[in-house]
């Protein structure tokens, strides 16, 4: 090292991002299915096992009263003697994954109220298809984005990846700022995991491991407008302010949180381990964070209840177990709460959809901590303060609407069927 170079023995002050959440969509398909249509396609297929049918009775505990879909149950690609490879998958995302990603990102451009035209760079994420080009790719065609857009795409960071998204387009942002230049920043998240269903269940049956996430993953894209600040229209209201992030990692984690390729799509890694791990990096990450934003620790807000949390609902343990850990309640993770009942946990896409919900239930703290976990074990968090007047009573077009109660059980509507792919 340079004899010039010294390094800060204390991180450097806290400066003021100056980072804004102009626009938020999220996109879920037509289709939905209850818990008793994953035990009727298994039964379609399989015999009895004892992992199969732990499997199903974990099912029907949940939580989850009906998960988003591309498709029903009677789907081609799902009613074959064999699963569909992992060619054909790809083929279904780059058809209807990038449908929805359209879909979110204009209603993310519409609720910003710009123009497409002043978007300067897009940052995606999936962790469900790895074409090349990337699915951003024919996302930016399909809107019609400047071919100068610059664009990266975010691979390997699963469910955490909407939250490690917007912390590349902060990141980004930030390097802008530095050059006076705008930023406009379009961050999309995308997830299609039901036609995973038969490899899944054929893994259950096969290798006879209680693998659960059969019972969790859904399908949904969704998007946020970003912005720095710099050339903002005296019309170009904000919605959330970024006032900070962290990331981290849980030592020795690898082996229980994972989403791993193969023939026939993708393998869910999935500990029993990972709700308690995931509860007990939460306190830790959110005090660094707190205390690291003099905005907050000098309005005293530095107790977890003084927060609203858009968590990512990873599963119904994950939920309660961060709600324990935290001391919270129900009504602090109401959003995520909801999302996880009504539609199921979309991977990376879910975290924007929860925060989408919570800023239309109305008002609210003026803080937000919103947190997701994903492979590695990675912990990203991130703290958000309310803008604007409240949005109660507005829904994101073309998303389900919510009652104030607990959901029912109800069938999905029976939508035209997704053609089969050659």
């Amino acid at each position: 090292m340079s004899p010039s170079v010294v390094r800060p023995k204390s991180p450097p002050p806290y400066q003021r991002p100056n980072l804004y959440i102009h626009g938020i969509g999220a996109a879920y398909p037509p289709h939905s299915v209850k818990a008793e249509e994953l035990s009727i396609l298994a039964r379609r297929f399989h015999p009895s096992t004892p992992a199969l049918e732990k499997v199903l009775y974990i099912n029907e505990l949940t939580g989850i009263e009906t998960r988003s879909t591309i498709a029903t149950i009677n789907h081609p690609l799902a009613n074959r003697s064999e699963p569909p490879n992992i060619s054909e998958l790809s083929k279904v995302f780059l058809d209807h994954g990038v449908r929805l990603s359209v879909e979110a990102c204009r209603k993310a451009v519409a609720d910003w109220g710009g123009d497409m035209s002043d978007l300067t760079h897009m940052v995606a994420v999936t962790c469900t298809n790895s074409a090349n080009p990337g699915y951003d790719h024919y996302v930016v065609k399909q809107l019609g984005l400047n071919t100068s857009i610059e664009k990266v795409l975010l691979h390997g960071v699963g469910c955490s990846g909407g939250l490690a998204a917007l912390r590349t387009a902060a990141n980004i942002a930030q390097g802008a700022s530095f050059r006076s230049r705008p930023a406009r920043i379009l961050v999309l998240a995308c997830e299609i995991t039901s036609l995973l269903v038969r490899s899944e269940l054929e893994s259950i049956v096969q290798l006879q491991e209680t693998r659960i996430g059969v019972t969790l993953f859904s399908d949904c894209a969704s998007a946020v407008v970003l912005g720095n600040g710099f050339g903002d229209d005296p019309m170009e209201e904000p919605i959330l302010e970024l006032l900070g992030w962290d990331h981290r990692i849980i030592d020795d984690t690898e082996d229980d949180l994972g989403f791993d390729v193969d023939p026939l799509g993708w393998k869910v890694i999935l500990t029993p381990r990972v709700p308690k791990l995931a509860s007990a990096s939460v306190a830790p990450v959110f005090t660094d964070l707190v205390t690291s934003i003099p905005e907050l620790t000098g309005a005293d807000k530095v107790n977890a209840t003084d927060f609203d949390w858009a968590l990512h609902p990873g599963g119904a343990t994950v939920i309660t177990g961060v709600e324990q850990a935290m001391g919270l309640t129900p009504e602090h993770l109401r959003a995520s709460y909801d999302i996880y009942m009504n539609h199921g946990n979309s991977s990376s896409a879910t975290v924007f959809a929860v925060i989408d919900r919570l800023l239309r239930m109305g008002e609210g703290n003026q803080y937000i901590t919103s947190c997701a976990f994903g492979p590695g074990i990675a912990i990203e968090m991130m703290m958000l303060k309310r803008l604007g007047s409240s949005r109660t009573g507005t829904e994101s077009p073309g998303t389900a609407s919510f009652g104030s109660e607990s959901p029912a059980e109800v069938n999905g509507e029976e939508l035209l069927e997704v053609p089969a792919v050659d």
